[in-house]
């Protein structure tokens, strides 16, 4: 295996998992951005072949600190060696697990050397959707979702479900969102959340973007884009509902009136095993879920009122072409941003209100374009945070 973003708490939950299994799993290479500490822990308890880190000074860190530990890893840095372990001739599967536009290029190296690919990264969806969804066709490539939602819509469909919903009697995705920290809030009251705030997640441990993507509910309306892709299926077709236990993690309605749930307690854990095993079943070191202590579950929809992220993911995915990859580009400016406290929480959706409706809708022809308009995303959402 080689886990991209090992630092992370998908890549952490997944090496986890990992460990329970010795005799199924080797670690191949792990990744970090930045966290040269926190890989060179997983490196003395794993001991990859590789560990990748983006800048040479880190990872000049990391081969002095291994080397004096006795370790044998082999340290690399940036994009190319990205690249070079997530397509390597020794790996069977990727764990994607990159937060951002970062993953891309890894994961869609992985798609073409024909790995299995546990996609955490939705970005990679959202950027490149059509491009991203060929290439895993043409080469035989094994994708599995890792967000717990997408995961149990896949657990909820019919083993081969591409080709359009419809055609298997399946009339609607129910994405089931926990509501974030701010459930409830109106828009004036969300005027002075600060980041701590934002990524205090009440039911699921994660890193801040992701947090901060969870409370505005853009992180719901990348999934929303996901799964467009990922299951063949329209905007429409794709209901978001707010279910605040975040015990059933999706929903798969059919024609016949019946709803086919997936539930679970609340551990990333849980979708991870099933992308390492499938189609077989391992144990993943989560408690199984009691219903008597869960007592009710509830449901309600999501306000875009106060939390107008969710429509604008939305719009962009009907929009089609690089609409997606700008709302991404500019969603992560706009977040970095609040979390240097330079924007507020509600300027979020604002600023990517007005790079969306700046950048005219192109073609997402090739992976140059995309990534050229990438670029121009984050130049127009940086200049309008200069103006604020």
């Amino acid at each position: 295996m080689t886990v991209l973003g090992a630092t992370g708490s998908i890549g952490t939950s997944t090496l986890d998992v990992i460990a329970r299994h010795p005799e199924r799993y080797r670690v191949h290479a792990l990744t970090a951005h930045r966290s040269r500490d926190s890989l060179l822990a997983l490196c003395r308890r794993h001991r990859p072949e590789v560990a990748v880190l983006a800048a040479e000074a880190d990872a000049a860190w990391l081969r002095d600190q291994l080397r004096e530990a006795g370790l044998t890893t082999e340290v690399r840095a940036g994009r190319e060696a990205l690249v070079e372990v997530a397509e390597a001739a020794e790996v069977d599967v990727v764990m994607a697990a990159i937060v951002g536009a970062a993953g891309l290029l890894p994961t869609l190296a992985a798609v073409r050397a024909g790995k299995r690919i546990l996609l955490a990264n939705k970005e990679a969806l959202v950027m490149s959707g059509a491009l991203f969804m060929d290439a895993v066709l043409r080469h035989g490539a094994t994708l599995l979702p890792i967000d717990s939602e997408h995961n149990a819509i896949y657990q909820c469909l019919p083993p081969e479900h591409r080709g359009g919903l419809a055609r298997h009697g399946v009339t609607q995705l129910l994405l089931t969102a926990s509501g974030g920290p701010f459930r409830g809030w109106t828009l004036g009251d969300l005027a002075a959340v600060t980041p701590e705030q934002a990524c205090a997640h009440p039911n699921w441990s994660m890193g801040r973007k992701i947090s901060v993507d969870s409370a505005t509910l853009m992180n719901k309306g990348l999934e929303l884009i996901e799964a467009c892709w990922l299951f063949d299926a329209r905007p429409e077709q794709v209901q978001v509902v707010v279910h605040p236990q975040s015990v059933i993690h999706s929903m798969a309605a059919y024609s016949d009136g019946s709803v086919i749930a997936q539930l679970g307690n609340p551990d990333m854990r849980t979708p991870i095993a099933y992308g390492l095993a499938w189609p077989e079943r391992i144990e993943a070191g989560v408690e199984a879920l009691d219903l008597f202590a869960v007592a009710r579950l509830d449901f309600e929809a999501p306000d875009e009122t106060a939390f107008p992220c969710l429509r604008l993911a939305r719009e962009a995915m009907a929009a089609g072409g690089t609409a997606p990859a700008v709302l991404n580009a500019a969603n992560e400016v706009a977040v970095d941003a609040f979390l240097e406290g330079r924007l507020g929480f509600t300027g979020i959706g604002e600023l990517v209100a007005r790079v969306c409706e700046a950048l005219p809708v192109e073609p997402a022809d090739d992976l140059e374009s995309i990534l050229e308009l990438d670029v121009r995303a984050r130049r127009d959402a940086r200049r309008w945070l200069s103006r604020e």
